[in-house]
């Protein structure tokens, strides 16, 4: 609890019988630019939980600032900020157990319980009175009573108000920078080689697969089963060559194909839209006519901008990987098949995230224009347990590669 004069900002979780509506108003609010320049809106379809409702734990916090009126008698209440949080176990780093006497060394994950901030706002006419601090140092108390480890937060690099304050006032260090690569979905399909077989996996097979080959993969989740069979993953596609004779998991993990990608879809459009403002009526005709064009002659095979300018919807790309002198090539095809089916489901965008240090970063189409660079930050939310195998995860240097969870995109 805060106090501002006749004023007390109290921190509480949010309540969505009372709290929706208000607090939709805030996120409105801190959604809009400045003047003359685009901002980025998102319509979370009525449910401001939706992007940690999947999660194993998660919870949303409100601030609410009370006017007591001088006389201690509650007169009013305005919500001013909220923030979200959610609670999973990962991977963190790898260890090599012996198996039977003769069998080399087994690479094996080393797990940590981890805490995800996001969706933390405060209304533009009540910054600067520490509501932000208040909002993550309560969050970050219900994390160590869930035995979270590690707390981590997501943010653009240029946005200086937030990266100040997780990096000055709250205790965070720059930990990664990976990389959000956006692609707009065409009128006309992307092709995919005649080379190249997709496979559907069912749940099991794919949790097989992604448990076998990347549990050992930095911010693996633990509950992966959870994720592919949640209604939400439109499915899991193998890529494997032309030939490949599909016989399970089981018999594609003892004898894999030289060449292999794997790939996931998740369904965003079912859990918020997006739209851009404050465009001129010029950049929107020029959208228009691009589409247009794209129609009107598919077999042009122009670049085209979907309806960004109106609500849009997004599928988010996940677990990518595979194995092989043309994984990449693999893994650019299984992106030409996502981005049909996210034509078919009239999605605006495709998007994925991807490790810095990742090849696919630059096999994977993407626009420069749209894309940009995430800052992860992390802390370190308790010193009294051990290091175990891993040490302190926050010294470890970045692999090839992360394993991004489509629950938090």
């Amino acid at each position: 609890m805060a106090e501002n004069n006749n004023k007390v900002v109290m921190i509480r979780e949010y309540d969505p019988k009372i709290d929706r509506e208000r607090v939709e108003q805030v996120e409105s609010s801190c959604e809009v630019g400045p003047n003359g320049e685009l901002s980025l809106y998102t319509d979370l379809l009525g449910d401001p939980i939706c992007r940690v409702r999947n999660s194993p734990a998660y919870l949303m916090l409100v601030a609410e600032m009370v006017d007591n009126g001088g006389d201690n008698e509650r007169k009013s209440a305005d919500i001013v900020g909220m923030i979200r949080g959610c609670i999973k176990t990962v991977t963190c780093g790898t260890k090599f157990s012996r198996g039977k006497s003769g069998d080399p060394m087994k690479p094996m994950p080393v797990f940590t319980k981890l805490a995800y901030i996001l969706g933390l706002r405060v209304s533009p006419f009540h910054r600067r009175m520490g509501i932000g601090l208040k909002l993550v140092q309560r969050m970050e108390e219900w994390f160590g009573d869930n035995g979270a480890e590690y707390s981590y937060i997501a943010t653009d690099d240029a946005n200086e108000p937030s990266v100040s304050l997780f990096t000055d006032k709250c205790g965070y260090s720059k930990f990664r920078n990976p990389s959000v690569l956006v692609h707009p979905v065409f009128a006309h399909c992307l092709p995919v080689s005649n080379r190249v077989r997709i496979i559907k996996l069912g749940p099991s097979d794919s949790e097989s697969i992604y448990r076998r080959r990347f549990s050992t993969t930095e911010f693996f989740p633990r509950d992966i089963d959870s994720v592919v069979n949640n209604q939400l993953n439109l499915g899991t596609f193998l890529a494997v060559p032309r030939k490949y004779i599909w016989g399970g998991s089981d018999k594609f993990l003892s004898d894999p194909p030289e060449n292999w990608a794997i790939m996931s879809v998740w369904n965003c459009k079912a859990v918020f839209k997006l739209e851009v403002k404050g465009a001129s009526k010029l950049r929107k005709g020029f959208a228009k006519t691009t589409r247009i064009l794209d129609r009107v002659f598919p077999f042009l095979r122009l670049p085209s901008l979907p309806k960004i300018f109106s609500p849009f919807g997004l599928h988010m790309l996940y677990g990518l990987g595979g194995s092989g002198p043309l994984y990449t090539k693999f893994a650019k095809d299984l992106f030409g098949f996502a981005h049909n089916l996210a034509k078919e489901c009239k999605c605006g965008v495709v998007a994925t995230e991807v490790s810095s240090e990742d090849p696919l970063k630059l096999a994977i189409p993407h626009w420069k224009v749209l894309s940009f660079t995430d800052l992860w930050c992390i802390k370190r939310l308790g010193e009294d347990y051990s290091d175990g195998s891993v040490g302190d995860w926050r010294k470890s240097q970045p692999g090839l590669s992360i394993f991004v969870d489509p629950r938090e995109f």
